[in-house]
């Protein structure tokens, strides 16, 4: 019987139950697909932060990288832990030592939810540059606290980045409805969009399957609400990328829904699967969290392992809930009773 070797981080807040729930819901995909998800927890996290000092212990990577995939629930404690060490001393390690340069975020409306918009029909799929861009990390401050303090932020963009990040979107456009939308800023930011820009015009070449079209940041988030159904793959840099889909969370739903996966496309480095709502400190251990984007999340990664059908039941698990009215208004379903309910339908 094939078994996956599944690291667990539950992190911090709502994380923990989240975890759980999705954990039960895969655990049972895979029992009724006949194969195993034998899951390792760790407790990175802000507490342990609070413990150690550090979010993970020095052979936190190279422990994870035995694993064939993570699943995290969420990090961030930022009453104790500043948001700012909790996530480069975690979340952005993993990506980057793991290589995982392809976030994807798909943004649709679940059967009975109602999202804020008119438009129901829309389906877009969202590949977020993971590892460079503005979240390099490159630069520092001097002269703090004085007057004359001054703080830099370089964006780092490499030709082998930014290409395989386009390479990989023009590919799942193939898969879907052969529609690309590559977003940029290059009016205003002329080294770094107008190189981004010129790739994407060289790469179009490869793939003259596949219909492009190049918009601005601003353009692109106004589109996202006016004009959604017009949307299929939307790729962006690591800044752009990470604001459309907190607009796309919104347009689906919420962050309740708003799943995640960030992959290492060569395999050869475990990818890591998330929600993207954080840790939600205002409404930890109350239960009433929905679990749906940990699950979905969950079914991403089965997606990913190869286990299509097990994705699959999963999905049509979590819709069936949904369309019976179960986990579609926040806070109106505790969070075990959204899972029963998902576990049910499986």
């Amino acid at each position: 019987m094939k078994t996956y070797k599944i690291a667990l981080i539950p992190g911090d807040g709502i994380g923990r139950d989240m975890t759980a729930a999705a954990w039960s819901v895969l655990q049972k995909a895979a029992g009724n697909r006949g194969f195993i998800l034998d899951g390792t927890e760790f407790p990175w996290s802000c507490a342990f932060y609070k413990e150690t000092g550090t979010m993970m212990p020095a052979d936190g990577i190279a422990t994870l990288r035995g694993f064939d995939a993570i699943l995290l629930g969420a990090v961030g404690w930022p009453a104790e832990v500043p948001d700012a060490v909790s996530l480069h001393g975690l979340l952005l390690p993993i990506r980057k030592n793991f290589v995982q340069y392809a976030n994807i975020r798909p943004h649709r409306l679940l059967p009975g939810v109602q999202g804020p918009l008119k438009a129901s029909a829309f389906d877009i799929l969202c590949i977020r540059e993971n590892t460079e861009g503005e979240y390099s990390g490159a630069g520092g401050r001097v002269h703090q606290g004085t007057l004359d303090e001054v703080a830099v932020e370089t964006s780092i963009f490499t030709r082998k980045g930014v290409e395989r990040i386009l390479r990989f979107a023009f590919e799942q456009a193939r898969t879907r409805r052969g529609k690309l939308a590559s977003v940029t800023k290059s009016n205003a930011q002329k080294h770094s969009m107008v190189f981004w820009d010129d790739i994407t015009r060289q790469l179009a070449q490869d793939y003259p399957d596949v219909e492009v079209t190049s918009y601005h940041i601003d353009a692109m988030a106004a589109r996202m609400v006016m004009a959604p159904e017009t949307l299929d793959v939307v790729v962006a840099s690591n800044l752009f990328g990470d604001i459309l889909t907190d607009l796309g969370a919104a347009i689906q739903g919420g962050l309740g829904f708003a799943a995640s996966a960030n992959i290492n496309p060569e395999r050869n480095a475990p990818s890591m699967f998330e929600p993207v709502h954080g840790s939600a400190p205002d409404i930890a251990h109350l239960g009433i969290a929905n679990p749906i984007a940990t699950v979905w999340s969950g079914a991403m990664m089965l997606e990913h392992l190869g286990e299509q059908a097990a994705a699959n039941a999963v999905m049509a698990a979590i819709e069936a809930t949904t369309a019976s009215g179960i986990g579609t208004v926040p806070g109106k379903d505790r969070t075990d009773a959204i899972t029963a309910a998902v576990l049910a339908a499986i």
